[in-house]
């Protein structure tokens, strides 16, 4: 059976051609509240959002990310300050914490009829010093990711990438891919 949850996983695609049709706040609020509902290891949310609308400020993103030149209104840098973290044995986990706040925001984007691209800063140095740089954004802070967002300005069918040949039951069979 197909739920409209699954419905939204399986229309979740990478959108790299966004209208300029600017992103409502009340949309932005969302995403953001997505993201933040995201599970965190002992629920220590190392994440912090940094959230650009500045056409000028895009531009600089789009010179810097040359794997993230995307024409998108609307960019939300998600952050990993583990220092924030109530609990320390949680630290460590921001790579995990920020790649799950990552994807709700990238699915309550499909929901809300938005386009969305992960881009990926961590744990690229280069990457992360231009954003660093970009959005005066601390050294002891991780610029973890950025999510291009807006309106399609293209159309994806939805898909699933399911292969049976990945799936191992009980245990890993090594001749599975000899």
């Amino acid at each position: 059976m197909i739920t409209p949850t699954l419905q939204t996983i399986f229309r979740r695609r990478s959108i790299r051609v966004f209208t300029d049709q600017p992103v409502p706040p009340e949309h932005i609020t969302t995403l953001l509240q997505a993201a933040m509902a995201a599970p965190s290891a002992r629920n220590g949310k190392p994440w912090e959002f940094v959230v650009v609308t500045q056409p000028e400020k895009l531009a600089e993103l789009r010179a810097h990310l040359t794997t993230g030149s995307f024409t998108a209104p609307l960019v939300i840098s998600v952050l990993a300050n583990p220092a924030i973290s109530d609990n320390p044995n949680a630290r460590k986990m921001f790579p995990q914490d920020c790649a799950n706040a990552m994807e709700n925001l990238m699915l309550a984007a499909t929901d809300l009829g938005l386009g969305s691209c992960w881009v990926a800063n961590y744990p690229n140095e280069d990457r992360m010093a231009s954003v660093r740089l970009i959005l005066g954004i601390p050294e002891d802070v991780f610029p973890f990711c950025c999510a291009y967002v807006g309106y399609p300005g293209e159309e994806k069918p939805p898909r699933t990438q399911y292969d049976e040949s990945r799936i191992h039951w009980q245990a890993y069979d090594p001749l599975r891919h000899a």
